[in-house]
């Protein structure tokens, strides 16, 4: 064969490869649009809408539908009003009984006598009210949720947003999530200086595809607005792809504790960051995402090589910018030059880039990455 003839047959292999990524491309957006015009019914979908007029019953229902994690084991906050220190751990019978509870020194995920106690419709009552009936001491019951399930799958995404410019990076969240057709919802969080935006599924769907959707819309939303650099964003929980060797996952805290709405915290706002006047007929009224439309997003994003990894979290939750590496992987070399740079004052920061890319060789699957938690 003649060197005319090898790049003659080179260039019409070359031009039915363009044709063929052209043709993909194009059933990739099809397959999209196709999915996305699947019903995703909610739960009760033939029962009334949930409004504030509702009965308890029916609150707590929709609340556990939305906000599904493990069932078998969740976080109860505490406080040491003495230090001043606070934080969650796993709601335990045992729990400070002499000679059967040895924290700290055997972590709760490695105790002999675990005794966890379920989530309950009563546990969300508890929570919703800010105070348990018949518990000892007058203490605020805060109640959190682990949404990395046993199979590896979760029921929900939310990205964590805090420090001063919080609102204006989860707002530009919210509108790559309206962007891509995906139904999400903000949250100002319980210390009013940060928030969560919550996305749901009509069904539980690998933790994965779930995160890589997270890295999709971070990307989306950093490049609608470069100047931003997203330094409040936090990370995203579930905040694992696996279950963590002898621990839970990280958890977050449950919205819509009494103490923290009466603080305007701990509430769904709108774009102006003003609660809804009924918070139960929002919730009610939320689509959720279907798996197929999941998965034909994360598939038609990989193929676009909009998604490369998501390597979150850090070890220790109070690591310098846990967010940072997950940034990083989800935009790619092309913002990342962008965001070191410092432009609009508020870009990633080559030092710290290099901490948490540094931070992310670590083993995710160690118990002290379970620590996580969002309340901010």
């Amino acid at each position: 064969m003649s060197a005319e003839d090898t790049a003659c047959d080179a260039a019409r292999i070359r031009e039915r490869i363009a044709e063929l990524d052209a043709e993909r491309a194009a059933l990739s957006r099809e397959l999209v649009q196709l999915t996305r015009r699947e019903p995703a019914p909610a739960p009760n979908a033939e029962a009334r809408p949930v409004t504030v007029a509702s009965p308890a019953a029916h609150k707590i229902a929709l609340f556990r539908s939305l906000f599904a994690g493990r069932a078998d084991v969740f976080p109860l906050r505490w406080e040491n009003t003495r230090t001043g220190k606070s934080g969650y751990a796993p709601a335990c019978a045992n729990e400070w009984k002499p000679g059967v509870c040895e924290k700290p020194r055997i972590r709760c995920g490695e105790c002999p006598h675990q005794a966890f106690i379920p989530l309950s419709d009563g546990v969300i009552a508890s929570h919703l009210r800010g105070r348990a009936r018949g518990r000892a001491r007058d203490g605020e019951f805060v109640a959190g949720v682990y949404p990395l399930l046993r199979d590896e799958t979760c029921s929900f995404l939310a990205a964590d947003f805090d420090g001063a410019h919080w609102a204006e990076d989860a707002l530009t969240y919210l509108e790559a999530c309206r962007a891509k057709q995906v139904p999400a919802a903000l949250e100002r969080s319980r210390s009013g200086n940060g928030g969560h935006v919550w996305i749901f599924f009509s069904t539980a769907v690998p933790a994965r595809e779930a995160r890589q959707l997270g890295a999709l819309l971070l990307t989306e939303a950093m490049e609608r607005r470069p100047e931003i650099g997203f330094a409040s964003y936090d990370r995203l929980f579930p905040s694992q792809d696996t279950m963590p060797a002898g621990g839970f996952g990280n958890l977050i805290a449950l919205p819509l504790q009494r103490r923290a709405r009466g603080r305007g915290a701990s509430v769904f706002v709108d774009d102006k960051l003003e609660p809804y006047d009924d918070q139960w007929a929002f919730l009610s009224s939320l689509p959720r995402l279907t798996p197929n439309v999941l998965t034909a997003l994360v598939a038609d994003a990989e193929r676009g090589g909009r998604v490369l990894r998501v390597r979150m979290p850090v070890e220790d939750e109070d690591a310098d910018e846990p967010w940072a590496c997950a940034a990083v992987a989800a935009v790619g070399p092309a913002h990342r030059k962008r965001t070191n740079s410092g432009a609009g004052g508020r870009g990633i920061g080559r030092r710290r880039v290099h901490r948490a890319e540094r931070a992310a060789g670590v083993d995710r699957g160690t118990s002290r990455s379970a620590r996580g938690v969002s309340e901010s």
